[in-house]
């Protein structure tokens, strides 16, 4: 189930103004360019922002994502006919022939459960066009983010507009291996009342997301650095195979599919 933060409709709305401007999507819209692509997949879409941005741009975009709060914000945008939203994981998504498809923000890491990682993947793979590449980032886990997800150091104060100041801050709950498990609070002032929505995060590292990448039939090209968050962040571009077919091998060591 999504967390509350994307799926509850008192929370959903509040993502958009807590994330500010975005800046992390800047090197998407770059790379949506760099690749030639026309039609792209979004998938955890949430609310759109950015599937909205490269719609904007004359591209033919499809946004999944399995938390509906989410989308009816995104559906409520100006522009938001121009993207067709789909309900539901990557694996829901049918045949697009798309030349991109992409994961921003946790979406990658909010995938915590290995089937659901390989129907992520999977569902990535047939989506795509001969060729066409998956992009998407996850948190360098040598650099041990949860550290600092405390109160201390993640307490903000935002004026929301409608709803008044909302207080928000983040209290770790456990690690165990690569699951980071975290509560997020939402003080509402005007009312007093307190939202929280429960996460967790799979903190995959480097050789582990290349090899799921080239289990599941990608072809890994390389491993690039978030530019506005050097040294956090992993971002994996892989490509289907020119042929379209899957490189893995079955486990059972029989012939390539």
């Amino acid at each position: 189930m999504p967390d509350a933060l994307f799926s509850d409709p008192r929370l959903a709305p509040l993502y958009d103004v807590l994330e500010g401007g975005r800046p992390d999507l800047e090197p998407y819209l770059a790379m949506a360019g760099e690749f030639g692509a026309r039609r792209v997949l979004d998938i955890g879409c949430g609310t759109g922002v950015l599937a909205l941005l490269l719609a904007g741009r004359g591209l033919e975009v499809t946004g999944v994502d399995p938390a509906l709060a989410s989308l009816e914000v995104a559906r409520a945008k100006p522009g938001a006919e121009r993207v067709r939203w789909i309900h539901g994981d990557a694996g829901a998504v049918p045949s697009l022939a798309a030349d991109l498809a992409v994961m921003t923000g946790n979406a990658a890491q909010a995938v915590i459960g290995p089937a659901d990682w390989e129907r992520t993947l999977r569902g990535a793979f047939e989506a795509l066009r001969p060729g066409g590449r998956l992009v998407f980032e996850t948190r360098d886990p040598g650099r041990r983010a949860w550290e600092e997800w405390d109160r201390e150091h993640t307490h903000t104060v935002t004026d929301v507009p409608g709803t008044g100041p909302v207080e928000n801050w983040i209290d770790l709950l456990g690690v165990d291996g690569p699951l980071v498990t975290f509560r997020a609070a939402y003080l509402f002032r005007a009312s007093g009342e307190t939202l929280y929505s429960h996460s967790t995060l799979c903190f995959r590292e480097r050789d582990e997301v290349t090899a799921d990448l080239t289990e599941y039939g990608f072809s890994p090209e390389e491993v690039r650095e978030a530019p506005d968050r050097p040294g956090r962040e992993l971002v994996f571009v892989a490509r289907r195979p020119e042929d379209g077919r899957r490189r893995s091998t079955p486990v059972d060591g029989g012939s390539t599919a």
